[in-house]
């Protein structure tokens, strides 16, 4: 029986030469990433485990992200702590204010991880990395520990699900789209401990930033990793941020596979997540009339060019309902240096909108954008639980960007096409 793209990830990772779903391996990491809140009860427990040298300088990464710029003393002293030990430990990859970007969309730009790599992140996002064929989980503060000590961790092998997608995507329907669309089909537990392993022609004309939203969002089906096969445009991507050898694995024709599971995107439309799971889906066309006080576009889910293009083609000539506060986050300095340098500022700010340097900030109901109870949001990022941008009686829906922008026009949940933008 042949592997597929995860187990092949996996074995080279532990030196073997098969595994095998299920099966409990010992990994090296080619790369592990810490944040502000998670990493600093890493750090502590390193040190308490008498730690004195991570086991890479080149290949554990810091990103004081989440509450950065720091919104209070509390986030102030926790980025103090990354700072402190990537200077202690002469870390290669610490990004602060001016560099600092989103974590996900920061690493695959500077080429940190790479097609064929096992990396591991203390935040759960870290699947999206699998848009470039790397192995990409997220695991716990004590995990990273003791990858920081060791280079190494221990993994139970996860099956892996086929999920093909066939057709032609609607305008104004993308990645966002296609996984939110999977995740209503299949639940937030449809993929628990899989590898949602993405195929078909809808996905070979799928950008690469639609891929990386597609891997970031599997964790939400409940997915140990989201993973997608190299082809050109994978290549293209790499070829243009890294001068590093990497290693291409595809999954064999006879690889077993635990679930297929087929979709038509033709027949999708524009998708929208309702309160308060990423999995209650449904079509813009069924929503009905929902009011907004907030949209939100960027997060480690939507915050690359592509998506600021896509919010700015609505925007344009349009101004934001008064009722509306339109936050739009680049997910990193080049993304936010680009988009200015195309004049999407200016799109931006005649509609009315505010441009935040690259920050996490409101997914996570941290700072620059937390909602008040009884407001509502609109957002392109990846979770809608109670409480997640702010108050427990607060509202958030998902969406793409086209969606965002469109309602933060309209005054209420809606699509480009009720603004005559077909």
């Amino acid at each position: 029986m042949g592997m597929t793209i995860t187990e092949k990830i996996l074995a080279k990772g532990a030196g073997l030469d098969e595994v095998h779903p299920g099966q409990l391996i010992m990994c090296e990491v080619d790369v592990a990433l810490g944040s502000d809140p998670t990493a600093p009860l890493a750090i502590e427990q390193f040190k308490k485990a008498g730690g004195q040298s991570v086991f890479h300088k080149d290949k554990v990464v810091m990103i004081p992200d989440h509450f950065a710029p720091n919104k209070d003393i509390l986030s102030a002293e926790k980025c103090k702590i990354l700072r402190e030990f990537s200077r202690d430990q002469d870390l290669k990859h610490y990004y602060e204010l001016g560099e600092m970007g989103i974590q996900h969309v920061l690493l695959p730009e500077k080429g940190i991880v790479l097609s064929g790599h096992f990396a591991v992140g203390a935040d759960s996002h870290t699947c999206t990395y699998g848009a470039l064929g790397a192995f990409a989980t997220g695991i716990g503060s004590t995990d990273l520990a003791a990858v920081m000590l060791e280079g190494r961790l221990w993994f139970k092998v996860p099956a892996s699900m086929k999920l093909i997608y066939s057709g032609k995507l609607p305008k104004w329907v993308g990645g966002k789209d296609l996984i939110l669309h999977t995740i209503g089909k299949i639940g937030v537990d449809g993929a628990l401990y899989r590898a949602m392993e993405f195929h078909g022609d809808a996905i070979e004309e799928l950008c690469m930033d639609g891929r990386f939203t597609m891997a970031n969002m599997a964790v939400e089906a409940g997915a140990k990793n989201g993973i997608f096969h190299v082809d050109t445009k994978t290549t293209a991507y790499l070829q243009d941020r890294t001068e590093s050898a990497y290693k291409v694995f595809t999954s064999d024709l006879d690889a077993d596979y635990v679930e297929t599971i087929e979709f038509d995107v033709s027949a999708i439309e524009p998708q929208v997540a309702c309160p308060h799971l990423p999995s209650n889906v449904v079509g813009l066309s069924e929503l009905g009339e929902i009011s907004i006080d907030q949209s939100l576009i960027g997060s480690c889910t939507n915050g690359r060019i592509s998506d600021m293009r896509e919010a700015a083609d609505v925007l344009k000539g349009n101004k934001r309902d008064p009722r509306v506060r339109l936050i739009i986050i680049p997910g990193s300095p080049k993304v936010w240096r680009q988009a200015n340098n195309e004049g999407l500022f200016d799109i931006f700010m005649d509609a009315g909108a505010v441009i935040s340097t690259p920050t996490c900030g409101p997914c996570l109901g941290g700072h620059m954008g937390v909602l008040a109870g009884g407001e509502r949001s609109i957002a392109t990022t990846n979770r809608n639980f109670v409480g997640r941008m702010g108050h427990p009686e607060s509202e958030v829906y998902l969406s793409n960007p086209a969606v965002a922008a469109a309602s933060a026009i309209l005054g209420k949940i809606g699509g480009p096409s009720e603004l005559g933008l077909k």
